[in-house]
């Protein structure tokens, strides 16, 4: 399928990867490249097949999938492979601990399927998949459990003030259109700071921009 998203698949369990593969396959713009049982070959198969996307299952055997999203993540010539992650457990820590690896997503296995499919776009799209519920869920644990900051302030240096503004907007988990209407303009211009937000900081995704804009203390816990 010639300009498919193409798709590798980590679960541990098989059933889980075959109904995966057949939903996945459902939709015409969307390919299976590939499988892995554990961490270790969802890490392998993003090496040989530089897939778009790795739906990647969190408690695996070998190696589990917050360490096979900061692998992958870190490989080179894997940049442009995007992780979304799948799992059972609406854990705040493991949504904590799937962003900070570089996940660009993350939904429950209950997701609907046609919500997976859309989720899988977005994500191949370079966009974060990471909805309001799920940055405040975050806001929240950098709250109860901050970590020492491994980022200075002066990573924030090369932006404007309305830059400083939009990324502390987007760190509270306003959308676009919101950050539009309470900036008071529109949405190409909302999107377009984002968008250099993003360049400047050469952060991945608005999920890179919230832990940041924390881990830079340009907003802290609380604040309003």
């Amino acid at each position: 399928m010639s300009g498919a998203i193409r798709v590798v698949i980590a679960d541990d369990q098989t059933l889980v990867r075959a109904g995966f593969r057949v939903l996945v396959e459902s939709a015409p713009d969307l390919e299976v490249v590939g499988e892995a049982g554990d961490g270790a070959e969802a890490v392998e198969q993003a090496r040989r097949e530089l897939p778009d996307v790795v739906l990647m299952d969190i408690r695996m055997p070998r190696m589990d999938g917050l360490e096979a999203t900061r692998r992958i993540v870190a490989l080179d010539q894997a940049g442009g492979v995007r992780v979304l992650v799948l799992t059972t457990f609406d854990l705040d820590e493991y949504v904590y601990a799937a962003l900070r690896a570089g996940a660009s997503g993350f939904l429950l296995k209950d997701t609907p399927p046609a919500d997976l499919l859309a989720a899988i776009r977005v994500v191949a799209a370079g966009e974060a998949l990471l909805a309001p519920s799920v940055t405040r869920r975050l806001i929240a644990e950098f709250a109860r459990r901050p970590e020492p900051s491994q980022v200075t302030p002066a990573a924030l240096a090369s932006l404007t003030d309305r830059e400083r503004e939009v990324l502390a907007l987007v760190a509270r988990g306003l959308s676009n259109a919101e950050i539009a209407e309470l900036l008071v303009v529109s949405a190409a211009t909302a999107k377009t700071h984002v968008s250099r937000v993003l360049a400047k900081l050469q952060a991945r995704d608005r999920a890179q921009l919230v832990m940041l804009a924390y881990e830079t203390g340009l907003i802290t816990p609380g604040s309003s």
